[in-house]
């Protein structure tokens, strides 16, 4: 394949992913898997700290934990318009995906620099997951799920080294609807400065 044509490929891989937020429940297969976890350790990261660990969750228990702690958390805020969004979207914070990947991460000594790192990881999954047809999206509400008194329940059961708080997840699987269309970019926000 020429060289044109994989970046026009990568390009429109970017341009046509969406954030699902209706899966089938079919799970990826673990060769799909490996080959997103595979692509999410190979970001870039700031001085090469590599301050973030890749936890590929499959098991349907645990899945419907984290949500269930999620939403109780999302529930308990003095200010509940998050919690009425997802229950207006069906009450799912998972939205029935079948697999996720976390992305927890270790402190940075620039406070904060690692969450830039974990975003890129983030991004890695998701395009690697759009280039093979698996639907993702990328979860920052998976955050509730750790805001309770269950986050060292689950972060023993996650396996997250010491010292290492969630950082993102991103939700893998196969749309219930396929066909999903993507944001419309405002390029509006692009500058050229010469």
């Amino acid at each position: 394949m020429k060289k044109s044509s994989l970046i026009l490929d990568t390009i429109e891989t970017i341009r046509t992913r969406y954030s699902c937020r209706a899966f089938s429940g079919e799970m990826p297969s673990d060769e799909a898997l490996r080959i997103i976890a595979e692509a999410a350790v190979q970001a870039p990261s700031g001085i090469n700290r590599q301050l973030w660990r890749v936890i590929v969750v499959k098991n349907k228990e645990l899945l419907y934990d984290l949500e269930a702690e999620g939403l109780r958390n999302l529930a308990a805020l003095p200010d509940n318009s998050m919690y009425e969004r997802i229950m207006s979207r069906g009450g799912k914070l998972y939205y029935n995906a079948p697999c996720m990947i976390v992305v927890p991460v270790g402190k940075a000594e620039t406070a904060g620099a690692e969450l830039f790192d974990c975003g890129i990881v983030a991004e890695n999954i998701a395009l690697a997951a759009a280039s093979l047809g698996i639907n993702s999206l990328i979860c920052g509400l998976s955050a509730f799920s750790f805001a309770g008194e269950r986050r060292e329940e689950f972060s023993r059961r996650l396996g997250f080294p010491d010292g290492y708080e969630i950082g993102i997840a991103v939700l893998l699987g196969y749309a219930a609807n396929p066909g999903g269309t993507p944001h419309v970019p405002d390029m509006s926000k692009i500058t050229v400065i010469e």
